[in-house]
């Protein structure tokens, strides 16, 4: 009984974080607005799974190569947004 409640729990539990963790979608980027902060578009988004710098501008990425999208800064502010196969 112990262990059937103790499963259960847990797999509760990992569907909740799988849901409210999965910011990812195309209503979260049409969220996502030029001239947003860093910290706007991670309130928003998340973490990033990535970011690189390079003269200046700073591109980040969320979610994978097949689905995600990407934001480019530049002097913190948001300059570029593009997706990737969002539902």
């Amino acid at each position: 009984m112990k262990t059937r409640l103790l499963s259960l729990l847990s797999l509760s539990a990992a569907l909740l974080l799988t849901a409210c963790g999965s910011k990812i979608s195309l209503d979260t980027y049409n969220q996502l607005k030029v001239g947003q902060s860093f910290d706007e578009v991670k309130q928003l988004a998340g973490e990033p799974a990535k970011c690189d710098e390079t003269l200046g501008v700073r591109s980040c990425s969320w979610g994978t190569a097949e689905r995600g999208f990407d934001v480019n800064f530049v002097a913190g502010k948001v300059v570029l947004l593009s997706a990737r196969n969002l539902k």
